[in-house]
């Protein structure tokens, strides 16, 4: 009796769920329906801006080319930045990336740079040794840090802040040689997937004007994209660097955790959220990574293998194809299958190891354990953070505010604070649930990985969709966002433009440290499906 009575309950339960699902299968699909039939009939005859031409050779060029040819004086470092800056004052007026610049600063120190090469005072080797960027120009998001540079995070309370000193990793590209040359645009406090604040507005994408550049590193994306910087910084809680590389067509580094610093970056990150948040480097070229990511880590170099040469033959190669069938999240387009499958038949064939595809059904949920685990952190909560701390923020009074044009807040930001009330506290035993899962999936990804194996996973549904078009679709960020809490390297990779005329992409993930193995297939990728596309005619 007491077994049929159990039997009977676990049978309730599953029909709930089951229904549950049914209705927001039903739900999402229709709003992804009508939302794509409006946004089509928004855009369908609206121009995309073209950008103008690429016109020097020095802006194919990339960073460590660029750094080698001004040690070798081959060309100065004032004409590279001085080309950077003619190139951001061409896109800029089209794409909305750079918020602030220090480019009379970075002339004078490029003309620095110059006399001490020509000097002769060091060598070429010892140049490279103690200063590898020397001369070359780079630029960071507006969440950190940059002395006598604006440090807004894109929340209007900070419009008129002005960083006092260069946050750690600013520090280190400079001590590296590298000269900063502007800040670029981020979402509200950085928290949502489209670059747009009511300080600065809104970044477009350089391939098409009328979709989004992501975020949080959307501005820097999309800067670096237009070829209006050689390489930059970002900094990923939630996808914040992969994102933006994929919908950009650029590559990007999501470092293991705790290997580069995240000091003095806003919001700032409690204890625990420092194990998510990573900083790393973004560029349009492969061959930069490697070399800036050693500048970004430092002394913790030491606890990677970034010397250690990778055999591409000799590791092991898996892929995923999506999360499930989530009623939540979007099916994954077929340019993505497609470029996906391009990939696995290219390793098969070139390096004759079969490529597995998994299923993990965990990665189901992969937007719930994002969601608790962040919640579960201890950070202040999102409305207290657009409060600069003073209290918390009404959402509905801001909703209220936004309906009548008075908000400060973008709907992003409102949106945002929402969905964080509507995530369970940590001891809720759906929480305990999904805190439990995530700690299980970390360990069958480490187990499957060990220290030869990467793992091939989209990183989102679709190719960079329309300006607003996130907030009918809110969820479709798990497929970058779950990796932060499980810790482990990823390498975004451009594999072409798709049909929507932006670029595709896949994430490269490796078992914690092993970032020299996501890097490495990362360059071979590069090498057989071209990497960066320009979004410019090139007439040089």
């Amino acid at each position: 009796m007491a077994n049929s009575q159990v039997w009977c309950q676990e049978e309730s339960v599953k029909n709930k769920t089951w229904f549950v699902r049914l209705l927001l299968a039903v739900f999402f699909g229709i709003v992804q329906i009508i939302s794509d039939a409006i946004y089509w009939f928004i855009y369908r005859n609206k121009e995309k801006t073209q950008l103008p031409a690429i016109e020097d050779p020095i802006l194919l060029e990339s960073a460590t080319s660029l750094a080698k040819k001004i040690r070798t004086q081959k060309i100065t470092s004032e004409e590279v930045v001085s080309v950077f800056i003619n190139r951001i004052k061409a896109v800029n007026p089209i794409i909305n990336c750079v918020v602030d610049n220090r480019f009379q600063l970075a002339l004078k120190e490029a003309q620095k740079a110059d006399k001490l090469i020509q000097s002769g005072e060091k060598d070429e080797e010892t140049l490279e040794l103690e200063t590898p960027f020397l001369g070359v120009p780079f630029t960071i998001k507006d969440c950190f840090s940059v002395a006598g540079l604006h440090y807004t995070s894109g929340l209007v309370k900070r419009k008129d802040l002005i960083g006092q000193f260069d946050s750690d990793v600013v520090a280190l590209m400079k001590k590296a040689g590298a000269i900063m040359l502007a800040i670029t645009n981020v979402p509200e406090l950085c928290m949502w997937w489209e670059s747009l604040n009511n300080v600065y507005g809104r970044s477009r994408n350089p391939y098409d004007t009328n979709r989004t550049v992501g975020g949080s590193s959307g501005g820097e994306a999309g800067l670096l994209a237009s070829g209006g910087s050689p390489f930059g910084i970002g900094s990923d809680i939630g996808g914040s660097i992969r994102l933006p590389a994929f919908f950009n067509g650029i590559f990007g580094h999501k470092p293991t955790s705790g290997i580069v610093s995240n000091h003095e970056q806003q919001p700032v990150a409690g204890k625990v959220l420092q194990t998510y948040l990573v900083t790393g480097p973004m560029s349009r070229f492969c061959s930069d990574l490697l070399p800036m990511y050693r500048i970004l880590a430092a002394d913790n170099t030491k606890k990677l293998k970034l010397d250690e040469k990778v055999s591409l033959s000799k590791i092991r190669y898996f892929y995923v194809e999506h999360f499930g069938k989530n009623p939540i999240l979007s099916r994954v387009h077929p340019d993505l299958k497609e470029a996906q499958r391009k990939v696995v038949r290219h390793i098969e064939k070139t390096y004759n190891v079969p490529v597995q595809k998994m299923k993990f059904p965990k990665l189901y949920h992969a937007m719930e354990m994002w969601s608790v685990k962040m919640t579960a952190a201890g950070n202040p909560p999102f409305v207290a953070e657009l409060a600069m701390g003073k209290g918390q923020i009404s959402l509905i009074a801001e909703f209220l505010k936004y309906c009548v044009g008075q908000c400060e807040h973008t709907l992003f930001a409102l949106a945002m604070g929402l969905l964080e009330k509507l995530c369970p506290p940590s001891t809720h035993p759906l929480s305990v649930k999904m805190i439990e899962m995530c700690d299980e999936l970390k360990k069958e990804l480490q187990e499957l990985l060990g220290d030869d194996g990467v793992l091939l996973v989209p990183p989102h549904p679709t190719a960079s969709f329309y300006h607003n078009q996130s907030l009918t679709r809110p969820f479709d960020f798990a497929y970058v966002a779950i990796f932060n809490i499980l810790g482990f390297p990823i390498t975004q990779v451009p594999l072409g433009l798709g049909s929507w005329g932006v670029p595709l992409g896949v994430q490269v993930i490796g078992n914690l440290r092993n970032d020299h193995l996501t890097l490495a297939v990362a360059a071979e990728l590069e090498r057989a499906f071209g990497g960066w596309v320009s979004p410019s005619p090139i007439s040089c």
